[in-house]
C-alpha cells in the first residue's frame, strides 16, 4: 500500500500539471457504475457516478496537496470543494494525452476515473484491486475521520503530540509496531516504514510502547521522519503496484534494510515473521531487542 513517500511523490507531479486547469468532462467505469447498482461502493464513497460526474465536470483544480496518505484537491465549481483520494493497495494517477499512452496493461485495463482538463490531456486514475477511495466533500469536517489524523511528521508539533500518544492508555501496552503505524499517532508511517524504522533502532516490533524510554522514543520518531524524508528523494519505494503519474516506480526498495529481506542485512542471520496489528512484520531476532 503507498504510504506518505509514495503519495507525496504522486502529489509533487498532479500540482504542476492541473493547477488552474479547468475539466471539462468526467468519465466513471461501468465497474464502479454496476458496484453502485449492487449497493457497493467501489472507489466513490457516498456519491453516485452521475452526481459525481456532476459535479467536477466545469471545476478548477485550485490546489494539490498531501494530508497523511490522502491526496486533497481542492476544486472550485460554483463554489470551493475537496476532491480527497485514497490510493488504497493499487492505486495510480496518470497524466498522459489518451489511455493508450498508459504504459502498463494491467493500468490501462483498470482505469476508473478519468478527468479530460482544457488543455486536452488526462487525469486518470486506475485501481487494480479498487481499494481506492473518492470522496467529494466542502470540508474536511464532512468526513470526521479525517480531522483525527495525527500531525504532519515534518511539522513541529508532530514529536510532542507522538510523545503523548504513545504514553496515552490507549496506546502505553501496545506492541511499538502497531503504535508507530496508527495514523493517529503518526500520520502517513505504514507497514513498510515502521519496518525500517524499528530495525534501524534495533527496536523489536511487539515491544510494548510503555517499554521504551522517552529518549528512545524520541530517537525513533526522528529515525521515521528522517527515512520518510529519504524516501520522498528516492520516489518512494515500488513493492508491487505503486507508479508515479508517469508510469515511473519508485527507487526506496532498493535502500531496505529488513523490509521483504530473509536474513537481516547487518548480521546475517534468518529474519522472522510476526503477525502485529493484522499485519507481517518482519524482523531481525538477533538485532532487534
Amino acid at each position: 500500500m503507498p504510504e506518505l513517500p509514495e503519495v507525496e511523490g504522486v502529489v509533487r507531479q498532479i500540482r504542476p500539471v492541473s493547477i488552474g486547469k479547468r475539466i471539462v468532462s468526467v468519465d466513471v467505469s461501468d465497474t464502479i457504475r454496476k458496484s453502485k447498482q449492487s449497493g457497493k461502493e467501489a472507489i466513490l464513497k457516498r456519491i453516485e457516478a452521475d452526481d459525481f460526474q456532476e459535479r467536477l465536470t466545469g471545476a478548477q483544480i485550485l490546489a494539490v496537496e498531501r494530508r497523511s496518505k490522502y491526496i486533497y484537491m481542492t476544486m472550485k465549481n460554483e463554489q470551493e470543494f475537496l476532491l480527497v483520494n485514497h490510493l488504497g493497495m493499487s492505486g495510480a494517477w496518470f497524466f498522459v494525452d489518451s489511455l493508450l499512452a498508459i504504459p502498463e496493461d494491467k493500468f490501462r485495463r483498470h482505469v476508473h476515473v478519468v478527468l479530460t482538463l482544457d488543455d486536452g490531456n488526462l487525469l486518470a486514475f486506475s485501481d487494480i484491486r479498487r481499494f481506492g477511495e473518492m470522496r467529494v466533500l466542502g470540508t474536511e469536517a464532512d468526513f470526521p475521520p479525517l480531522l483525527l489524523m495525527a500531525p504532519e511528521p515534518f511539522a513541529d508539533e508532530a514529536l510532542e503530540w507522538f510523545l503523548q500518544q504513545s504514553e496515552s492508555p490507549k496506546f502505553r501496552n501496545k506492541p511499538i509496531k502497531e503504535v508507530i503505524m496508527d495514523g493517529t499517532v503518526i500520520s502517513g508511517c505504514g507497514n513498510i516504514y515502521a519496518t525500517e524504522a524499528l530495525f534501524r533502532m534495533k527496536i523489536h516490533p511487539k515491544r510494548a510502547a510503555s517499554r521504551i524510554s522517552r529518549k528512545r522514543k524520541i530517537e525513533l520518531f526522528q529515525a521515521i521522519a528522517a527515512i520518510l524524508l529519504e524516501s520522498i528523494e528516492a520516489g518512494g519505494s515500488t513493492i508491487s503496484d505503486y507508479r508515479n503519474i508517469n508510469g515511473e516506480s519508485g527507487s526506496m526498495q532498493n535502500r531496505f534494510g529488513m523490509y521483504g529481506k530473509k536474513t537481516c542485512t547487518v548480521c546475517g542471520t534468518e529474519t522472522k515473521t510476526v503477525k502485529i496489528a493484522s499485519r507481517a512484520s518482519v524482523y531481525c531476532p538477533s538485532c532487534q531487542k
